[in-house]
C-alpha cells in the first residue's frame, strides 16, 4: 500500500497501557462458541455479546499514559491513523453526494482490555465497533494474530479489518444497525444469526467500497493488495474458523458468513464502488 506520508486522522484515542474495570463482556452461548467468536473480526458487542455475563478482565501492567510501544507497534499506529483518515475522506464524499453529512468515528487503541459504551471487553473479542459511542476499538496485537494464526499477512489485509469496522459505523449512521437490532429482538436464534450474517457481509461490502475509492482516486492500492484483503476475508469466514476450532461446521450458527460469502461481498463493493450494491438484506442469495 502507498500510505506513508498520507494524512493522519485526528480521531485516534491511544489508551494502550491503561487499566480498565473488572467486568468484561462475554457471550452466554458456551465456551466453544466464545472461542470461535473471539477469532472473528467485526464483532458488534450490542449484537454478538447480547445478554453477556461478567468475567474477570486482565489488567494491563503499564501505568496509565506511560505505555511505550515497540517500533513495529508505533508504525502500526501511524498506519491505522492514515487508513482511518482515508476512510473519512471516502465516506464524507459518498455521504455528501447523497445529501447527508458523515460523522467521523473515533478509533480507540488499547492493550488487554478496554471500557466502551457497549461494556468492557478484552482483546480476545478482536476489533469491534460500538454504536453506543460511535467508536472502533482495536488491540494492535490482533494484526499479529491475523498474520501468524490466520495466515493473512500484508498491510491491505490490515486495512480491510479497519475498513470493515468503519463499515459498521456507516450502518449505524444510516439506521441499518437499529433496524436489525429491532428485528432480532424476540427472533429465534437461527433468525438472529441470519440477520447478523447479513450485517457483517454488508460491512465487508462497504469495506470494498472504500477500497474502490482508495484505488480509483488516490492510487493507494498496489499490485497484490487486493489479494491480501481477499485472503483475509476468506481466513475469517465462519466455516473456516469453526473447522479450525472444533473440526465441524454448523451453518445455522454462522454470525459473519462463510469464507466464500465474505470474499464475494467484499469484491462486490470493490468492483462497483456502490453503496446501493451492498444491500445484503434484499439479496435472495448471499
Amino acid at each position: 500500500m502507498r500510505w506513508e506520508g498520507g494524512r493522519e486522522s485526528g480521531n485516534v484515542e491511544d489508551r494502550r497501557g491503561m487499566s480498565v474495570g473488572r467486568g468484561v463482556a462475554g457471550g452466554g452461548i458456551g465456551v466453544l462458541i466464545i472461542a470461535v467468536i473471539a477469532m472473528f473480526m467485526g464483532v458488534d458487542p450490542s449484537i454478538i455479546l447480547e445478554g453477556a455475563k461478567q468475567i474477570q478482565a486482565p489488567q494491563t501492567q503499564a501505568p496509565d499514559g506511560n505505555y511505550k510501544g515497540t517500533a513495529e507497534e508505533e508504525k502500526l499506529k501511524q498506519f491505522v491513523s492514515v487508513v482511518l483518515a482515508d476512510t473519512e475522506d471516502t465516506w464524507r464524499g459518498i455521504f455528501q453526494q447523497a445529501g447527508r453529512q458523515y460523522a467521523d468515528p473515533r478509533l480507540v487503541l488499547f492493550t488487554g482490555a478496554v471500557d466502551s459504551a457497549c461494556g468492557t471487553a478484552n482483546s480476545a473479542v478482536g476489533p469491534f465497533y460500538c454504536p453506543g459511542d460511535q467508536k472502533v476499538y482495536i488491540d494492535l496485537g490482533f494484526y499479529r494474530e491475523l498474520r501468524d494464526r490466520f495466515k493473512a499477512p500484508g498491510e491491505f489485509a490490515q486495512a480491510y479489518v479497519l475498513a470493515h469496522e468503519v463499515g459498521h459505523h456507516v450502518q449505524n449512521l444510516l439506521g441499518i444497525s437499529e433496524k436489525v437490532q429491532r428485528a432480532q429482538a424476540g427472533a429465534s436464534p437461527q433468525r438472529a444469526n441470519a440477520l447478523s450474517v447479513r450485517v457483517e457481509l454488508q460491512a465487508d461490502c462497504f469495506a470494498g467500497v472504500w477500497a474502490n475509492n482508495a484505488k480509483r482516486t488516490r492510487s493507494m492500492i498496489e499490485n497484490g493488495d487486493i489479494e491480501a484483503a481477499l485472503n483475509a476475508a476468506a481466513a475469517i469466514g465462519d466455516d473456516r474458523l469453526q473447522q479450525q476450532a472444533r473440526g465441524t461446521v454448523s451453518p445455522e450458527s454462522f454470525t459473519h458468513g462463510s469464507s466464500e460469502q465474505r470474499v464475494r461481498w467484499f469484491k462486490r463493493g470493490l468492483e462497483t464502488g456502490s453503496v446501493q450494491a451492498c444491500d445484503t438484506f434484499k439479496a435472495a442469495q448471499l
